[in-house]
Parts: structure tokens; sequence; C-alpha cells
């Protein structure tokens, strides 16, 4: 087959960067974290995209926006492609919004080849992927998937104590013409685009990420219980700092588990130290961990380490060790990673299998349909700053390459 190309390249660039606009920043990144003003104004202008071209928009109680293309039998599942619209609080331009356009894109196309799918096509953009603003992640897609509770995620409050029900309540209210769909149905098969991420296919010259699967990860939160005292008066013997906890707990996480192999990933990237004055002896701190590796066997023993090291290097002072994410590595679905790969051959752009080192909403629907991602270069491997940056034309080629595994499957099935 000829190169095709399946998409209309200016438009979805467009798109893309109008969308960029709704939360921007002074130095050219985005911060539009999830349920906030900045994606309210998002949803306005992705549903009036979707209803030009005369998808249909509704919601769920967990906060997705889904645009449907109707097919010729509403009874059968429907084919889900998407992402996220929500960003880190210094993101860029592509995480997750690239994913979204690119499948709103697809569909929309083929609405302009004047052909009727043979079951609906759902654009999706899931709730809160980021976990930022509201922790942890992917709220929307766990729900949806039925891995966790609506009434759990509603009682997750933000760090000025407004709870992700009153934000959803906020956002619903925001669009009281949205029918609500409900909290998860059956899916034939969903299929996500992203930015990889990493460095992978820049330095491999690939412009399609073919990708294999998702590698474990694990979160953590600790909190660390002392008594605070005077700076000045308060011997060192008597004191139960948690700070000075704290900071042996570290090192010896970083040294035992950070250490493991070249593929373990382990971060600590939130500390709150309290009353955080600088004559007080800290009396209470709380921080995150998160935890990754490609080998479920190795994550398990890893994880298991956590509580083990905080306690031990506790003393004088209190631990407590709250897991909160627990979601091991999986496999996408073979036969749509085969039709991402040819789709990518027919069109003469130059592919590699990758394992994605980053979790995406991709993990949980593979549990309840099959499932497989598409990634596409980011300058340098960078991703949640401000200068992340894709190529016009690696975008186009992401999204030409989804919407021809979406034609495939809309007339074709699996």
């Amino acid at each position: 087959m000829a190169p095709v190309s399946w998409i209309d390249a200016d438009r979805l660039w467009g798109r893309l960067m109008a969308l960029a606009e709704i939360g921007a920043t002074p130095a050219g990144g985005v911060n539009r974290q999830a349920l906030s003003d900045g994606e309210i104004a998002a949803w306005h202008s992705v549903i009036n995209w979707a209803r030009e071209a005369g998808l249909t928009a509704a919601t769920d109680p967990a906060g997705n926006l889904f645009l449907t293309l109707a097919g010729r039998d509403p009874t059968a599942p429907p084919i889900l492609i998407g992402s996220h619209l929500d960003s880190q609080p210094t993101g860029g331009k592509f995480d997750g919004a690239a994913g979204v356009m690119a499948a709103l894109e697809a569909a929309v196309s083929l609405t302009e080849r004047g052909e009727i799918p043979a079951r609906d096509i759902i654009v999706v953009a899931w709730m809160n992927e980021e976990g930022c603003r509201f922790a942890p992640g992917m709220m929307g897609s766990e729900t949806f998937a039925g891995e966790r509770g609506i009434s759990a995620i509603r009682a997750t409050r933000d760090a000025s104590g407004i709870s992700v029900g009153e934000a959803l309540d906020r956002l619903h209210a925001a669009f009281p013409d949205l029918p609500r769909k409900p909290l998860g149905f059956a899916v034939d098969a969903y299929v996500e685009l992203h930015i990889e991420q990493g460095p992978l296919l820049e330095a491999a010259a690939s412009t399609i990420g073919v990708v294999t699967g998702i590698q474990g990860k694990k979160t953590f939160q600790v909190v660390v219980e002392g008594v605070e005292g005077h700076a000045g008066t308060l011997p060192q013997r008597e004191r139960r700092d948690a700070l000075a906890a704290f900071a042996r707990m570290a090192t010896a996480l970083h040294a035992e588990i950070g250490a493991i192999d070249a593929e373990i990933k382990f971060t600590i990237g939130r500390v709150m130290a309290e009353p955080n004055a600088p004559s007080v002896v800290p009396s209470r701190v709380t921080f995150s961990i998160d935890l990754r590796h490609p080998d479920n066997s190795v994550l398990n023993q890893a994880g298991a380490r956590v509580g083990l090291l905080c306690s031990r290097h506790a003393s004088p002072c209190m631990v407590t060790v709250t897991p909160l994410v627990d979601a091991h590595s999986n496999q996408f679905d073979a036969s749509l990673r085969e039709r991402i790969a040819q789709a990518a051959r027919d069109q003469d752009f130059p592919a590699m299998v990758i394992l994605s080192a980053a979790g995406h909403d991709a993990r949980h629907l593979a549990k309840v349909c099959p499932a497989a991602m598409i990634f596409i270069p980011c300058r340098d491997g960078a991703s949640h700053v401000e200068h992340e940056w894709t190529e016009p034309a690696d975008v186009a080629a992401g999204a030409s390459v989804l919407a021809q595994v979406l034609h495939e499957l809309a007339f074709a099935g699996r």
C-alpha cells in the first residue's frame, strides 16, 4: 500500500496549539490540573470541536468525557480512543492532550470519508490521569475499570482541602446539558496515542513506537511523627526530630532500593515538613515514594522493603507507611500491536517496539478489553516540563497511524 495520510495535519496541530493556550504558563508550558477552571475551559473547546463534526458528548460520575461518533449498531460494544486533558502544574503542551486531539482528529476524519462505522467510536478524556492535584492519579480510568469505587475517589482532597467530590460536582454543574453514561460499560477495544516521555524513539530515529506494555508501579505516602521544640533550647539528645528521621529513611531507601539494578526507578518526589519554621524542630514530615520496575517480582520485593526500612530508621519518631498505587507490569494486546506496526509500515513511518516506562490510562483499560498504545517521539525525552516538545510531523504521523487502525477496527473488527 502506498503511504496514506488519514487525517488533516494542519487542523490537528491548530487545535492542539489552541488547547495549549488554556492554562498556558509564561515559560511556554501548561498548568491545567484535574477538575480545575482550565480543564473546564478545555472541555468547552473540545466538545465544541466534536459537535461541529456531528459527535455527541456525555460524561459519567467519575468526570470522564466521552465524545461519540455513532455507528450502525448502537448495541455493540464501542471502540474507545483517547487519553487525558489534565496536566502537571508545570507541564507541557503534549502530554495527554496530543492523545485526545489525535483521537478526535481520527474520528472526525472518519466522518469526512462519508462512512458509518459498524459500532460506536468514542473519543475519551480520562479524569485526573496526572495525580498532581488529587493523588493518586488515573482516577477516571481506574474507576471506569472497576478498580476503585466512586465514593473513595470523591473523598480525596487536594492541598487546599477541596475534595474530588466537590470538584466533580462543580465540573458537572458547568455542563448541565451533558448526558451521564454509566460508570463503566463494555468496550470492544481501546487505543491510546501518547508522547513517549523518554528518549528512545528520538535516539533510534523512529517515528512510531509500538508499545509492548507498561512497567509496574507502586506508590506510598509516608508520615513521620515527632515532637516540635525550640531550636535554641531543646538538647539534641532529647529531640524527636521528624526531619532528621526522614533524612535517615531517605538515605537508606536510596542506598538499598534505588541501587537494586539498572532498571529500578525510585523517587521521593514530594516532601512536606511541619511546622516548617526556621527555629522549630520539625514535628511531622509527609513524603511520597514512587517505585517502578518492569519485572513484577523485583517490584514486589522492592515494595516490601519500603516499610521495613522506614521503620528501621524512624526511632525515636513514629512512622506510618500507606500504600497508594499497586499496578503490576502489563502486556498490551498482540493483535492490536500488529495492526499498529502494519499501519506504520503501510504509511512508511519508521517504527520500533518499546516498553512504556511511564504509567498511562491504557494500563487500566487493558484489564477490561483489548488495549494498545502508540508512542510518538518527544525532544530529548523531556516531559512533565514546560519545554516539552513534539514535532508537528510526528504528531500527524501518530494520528494518521491511529486513524488507519481505527478504520480497520471500525469496519473489519478484530
